[in-house]
């Protein structure tokens, strides 16, 4: 393909494709910039990108939100040119062994709730709260957390009179199932909670290195996801954050805590884990475990830091080598039971309330008496 786009950028190799389009690097003719390029047929069945370029324009203007620089349709396809970013925080978690330390992962914890936050403030949810779609800076912004894919944001609330979207049950699942929340897999309408939520899996899965409920096998998609709602909801907060600091179950069973259409406290988030980053004597030097070069780092009385190499230096060459993922599953939306405890039973009964309340108590009846049986 050989074509320029908006006549000023030239479109470069191909870096990546998925359903919803193909994204390549585009240079600036003039300037020699390198920007990140998305095409999408206009034949598409399900067109989405002149969407998710209208909800980066809204979003405009905050640290961490990317820049779209031009969107038109040239020949047969829409393009969408935009900021090119460094490696998806999945990239880097794959860079580091799987599993981030705890300072990295506090250092993270206050810029995705900050995102998550700013997002919120514009009348937005996200619904597609994953690793792959936080993507680190380049350059002088290259510790900065940037917050991608809005092919699947929805609007919550009216922006003029801030009137909320109403209640909803009987929705399918629409984000990515290993970090979905629980009204989520219920089939409830998402709101500013469920974005909170899923934040918690992915901080977990951090901290763990994976999820419980990863790996599940099933005969169709359906029925692998009600695995997963059933071994997400079975698996007591206390469960998941063993030995690791108490402010992540905290988090959890707060965003859970949250009704339908509350308006979380972020700061109040981003205040429990400030205090832990500050009780562990950590210090805001922005060096995450990729940019760690040679030294080990100081142990820790938490598993995430017990007896851990250092990851190899995260130099530019080792940025190169991840550009080829960097836009892929980032700017393309996607859709990727043990014993049941009293105490689950009890903490998902409190966490929702109202209809939320009867519906996941009958759900939560099936599985005790699917228990029992066995």
């Amino acid at each position: 393909m050989n074509f320029r786009i908006g006549n000023k950028y030239r479109l470069g190799r191909k870096i990546g494709s998925g359903s919803f389009g193909e994204i390549y690097i585009g240079v600036n003719i003039i300037t020699g910039e390198e920007v990140a390029v998305k095409l999408e047929s206009v034949t598409a069945r399900h067109p989405q990108l002149e969407y998710e370029a209208k909800v980066y324009k809204s979003l405009a203007g905050s640290v961490g939100i990317p820049f779209v620089r031009y969107f038109g349709v040239e020949m047969e396809y829409n393009c969408m040119v935009i900021d090119l970013l460094g490696p998806s925080l999945e990239d880097l978690f794959n860079f580091c062994n799987r599993k981030f330390s705890l300072k990295t992962v506090l250092l993270l914890a206050e810029q995705l709730i900050s995102r998550i936050e700013y997002v919120h403030s514009k009348n937005f949810i996200h619904r597609d709260i994953k690793p792959d779609n936080f993507l680190m800076g380049i350059g002088k912004w290259a510790n900065h957390v940037n917050i991608i894919d809005f092919g699947l944001a929805k609007k919550y609330r009216d922006p003029r009179t801030h009137l909320h979207i109403p209640y909803r049950e009987n929705k399918n699942l629409t984000g990515t199932a290993r970090y979905a929340s629980l009204n989520t897999h219920l089939g409830i309408e998402q709101s500013r909670r469920d974005d909170l939520e899923s934040l918690g899996y992915v901080l977990m899965y951090f901290l763990r290195g994976s999820l419980p409920w990863q790996g599940l096998k099933a005969a169709t998609k359906k029925q692998k996801y009600d695995r997963i709602m059933e071994k997400k909801m079975t698996t007591p907060t206390e469960l998941l954050c063993r030995t690791f600091p108490v402010e992540f179950s905290i988090y959890l069973n707060y965003t859970r805590s949250l009704r339908f259409d509350d308006k979380p406290d972020y700061n109040y988030l981003k205040k429990l884990f400030n205090d832990l980053f500050v009780r562990e004597c950590y210090h805001n030097d922005y060096v995450f475990d990729w940019t760690i070069s040679g030294k080990e780092k100081q142990p820790k009385n938490h598993d995430t830091a017990k007896s851990r190499k250092s990851p190899p230096a995260f130099t530019p060459e080792s940025s190169r080598n991840l550009r080829a993922t960097q836009h892929v599953a980032a700017m393309t939306p996607g859709i990727t039971s043990q014993t049941q405890t009293q105490t689950q039973t009890d903490m998902n009964r409190k966490a929702l309330t109202g209809k939320e309340t009867s519906k996941l108590r009958a759900r939560i009846s099936v599985l005790e008496s699917n228990d029992h049986t066995k």
